[in-house]
């Protein structure tokens, strides 16, 4: 169920349905795609991971991952690896490549952001956090464990935890995000 705040949308994640993978590793719940009954340009989810496997393929898309709950996981990315937990920065990296993911310590709860190439942005708000958007744009905010909130020229929202608050803007907006545990989201269509 999605709740109508002055212009912002309130999506719960308890409310999105439950989507399970095709290779049965986990499910995807998503909050957002937007625009809705197109092909999207920006798309978020919360995914349950339970067992280690290759991510799925987007090609000519930008994704943007980032550890909730858990240990942990490994992605092998090319040639690389990087290690995320739930204290890492977002982890950008291109949908067509083939990355696959091993879990530390167990299950995994992680966001994900995708987007066309370059026009998106995924950051963990380190307490507080100052934005800057200008022009049209989709500026967004999960709260995960804890309540966080907005702060803009027009208004203050509250997000409960579990939920994300977003808005497709078309001027410029300026403002903060206070959480702990919380993500800041803005992409550009």
């Amino acid at each position: 169920m999605t709740t109508f705040l002055h212009e912002w949308q309130l999506v719960g994640l308890d409310a999105a349905a439950a989507q399970p993978w095709r290779n049965g590793g986990g499910t995807t719940r998503e909050l957002l795609v937007w625009p809705a009954g197109q092909v999207w340009k920006a798309r978020v989810s919360v995914a349950d991971v339970g067992k280690a496997g290759p991510f799925s393929a987007f090609p000519g898309v930008e994704r943007w991952f980032a550890v909730l709950e858990g240990d942990g996981v490994a992605l092998r990315v090319g040639a690389g690896e990087q290690r995320l937990g739930t204290d890492s920065p977002a982890f950008r990296f291109s949908g067509d490549m083939q990355v696959d993911c091993d879990l530390i310590g167990g299950p995994t709860r992680d966001l994900n952001l995708m987007t066309e190439p370059g026009k998106g942005r995924l950051v963990r708000v380190p307490g507080d956090f100052t934005f800057h958007a200008t022009g049209e744009a989709i500026i967004a905010v999960y709260a995960h464990s804890k309540p966080a909130r907005i702060v803009t020229l027009e208004q203050e929202v509250d997000i409960p935890p579990r939920h994300l608050a977003w808005q497709h803007r078309t001027w410029r907006a300026h403002g903060n995000v206070r959480g702990e545990d919380a993500f800041w989201m803005e992409v550009r269509p």
